[in-house]
């Protein structure tokens, strides 16, 4: 009797060892496959996220370009406003100098007759000498006459010396202005040349930034288009992860009634097994946990369940020694953490990090302890991020199966 249950023993493990590699090796390339369409996924957002970082800089740099356009603007429209003042002032200074002249004309030519005038008089005078002058005073009827002709001789002279003076500073002083009027059209002038100068280096640097605003548009369009692109692809990685999240779990249903089938087998034969031990006098070993299994369940509920709820890392903790106490995975917490396809933070390495850095958290590290003591908060074996997709009991983030 006892060599018979221990071939059905020994049947039942081999069945049960080539259910699980086949079904476990079908779980692991579904479970590749997501991890890998996550992998593309967030190597898609990153290079979206850098073509959108370039659409910024870009779109900033536009904004930049355009308020350096708007400021020379301002200032070409000042500029030109000071330019027309300019000619203006120009004109009023060419009209002045055409007056100043004119007047300078008049001024000469009273000058010159004036002069004339004294000279006739002067030659009379001189001509006549004498007698001219006795003529004057003897001529005159009374003495009141006499005296009244003298003084009119000497002021028309001295007039004569007053107006000629007179209309010499006129002239001196209408030629002095004609030159400050002259240096002042000059300055003028030079002032225009400089100001059109820079009139003219202000259009050409508008004409740089503008051009450099529309290549700053047409990158910020290459950009959009790849993002635009980027985001389609991410979309469509997506959607296969969705699919095969699908596939997963219908997997996981199958797996999961191949588990009960399997443990209902595994309990009868562990029944028959503890029967056959009680008749034989020996016992069966329960699992035991070694010190280190506790660091490693604390760094996979950290990995897996870090942002949780303190029951959320309890029900992954959970699940891994469901799995333990499952005869359809490993017998220990290093054996089903390690197992391969089963937790994706092991797969990408983040896992190892975490372990190695000693990042688990004082409530990871907790509920570790508290479910292989034997705290169990449910007897699901799977567990994945809540997508609406799997049905079963959600906890916080995550949906346990």
């Amino acid at each position: 009797m006892k060599l018979f249950f221990r071939k059905v023993k020994c049947i039942m493990l081999i069945c049960l060892c080539l259910v699980l590699i086949n079904t476990n090796a079908a779980f692991a390339d579904t479970q590749d496959k997501i991890d890998n369409a996550k992998d593309t996924i967030d190597d898609l957002t990153k290079q979206q996220q850098d073509a959108q970082n370039q659409v910024d800089s870009l779109t900033q740099q536009k904004g930049s370009l355009q308020d350096q356009v708007d400021s020379l603007n301002t200032k070409l429209t000042t500029l030109g406003n000071s330019i027309a003042d300019t000619n203006n002032q120009i004109s009023e200074k060419n009209s002045e100098i055409v007056q100043t002249k004119s007047d300078l004309q008049v001024a000469t030519q009273k000058s010159q007759t004036q002069y004339s005038d004294m000279k006739k008089r002067i030659k009379f005078m001189y001509e006549n000498g004498s007698d001219s002058l006795s003529q004057v005073i003897f001529s005159s009827k009374s003495i009141a006459d006499m005296l009244n002709k003298a003084e009119y001789v000497k002021e028309l002279s001295d007039y004569d010396r007053q107006m000629l003076v007179t209309y010499q500073t006129t002239q001196a002083e209408i030629t002095q202005k004609e030159a400050d009027l002259e240096t002042k059209q000059k300055e003028l002038t030079n002032l225009q040349a400089s100001m059109k100068k820079k009139q003219g280096q202000m259009q050409n640097l508008i004409t740089t930034t503008q051009t450099n605003i529309k290549q700053a548009e047409s990158k910020i369009n290459n950009a959009q288009t790849v993002s635009t692109e980027l985001q389609a692809q991410i979309d469509q990685q997506k959607a296969v992860e969705v699919q095969l999240e699908i596939q997963k779990a219908k997997e996981d249903a199958a797996r999961l009634a191949e588990i009960k089938r399997e443990e209902q087998e595994a309990a009868a034969a562990k029944q028959a097994a503890q029967t056959a031990a009680q008749a034989t006098g020996t016992t069966v070993a329960p699992v035991s946990y070694d010190n280190s299994d506790v660091s490693l369940l604390a760094a996979l509920i950290y990995c897996e369940a870090g942002g949780e709820s303190y029951d959320g890392q309890l029900a992954v903790g959970s699940v891994v020694v469901n799995r333990v106490n499952s005869t359809y995975f490993p017998n220990s917490v290093s054996g089903v953490i390690y197992q391969s396809g089963q937790f994706s933070p092991v797969a990408s390495g983040r896992f190892a990090t975490v372990l190695g850095q000693g990042l688990t958290t004082a409530s990871c590290m907790q509920a570790a302890q508290s479910v292989l003591s034997g705290n169990l908060t449910n007897n699901f074996l799977y567990f994945r991020a809540n997508n609406g997709i799997i049905s079963g009991t959600v906890i916080g983030n995550q949906v346990f199966y």
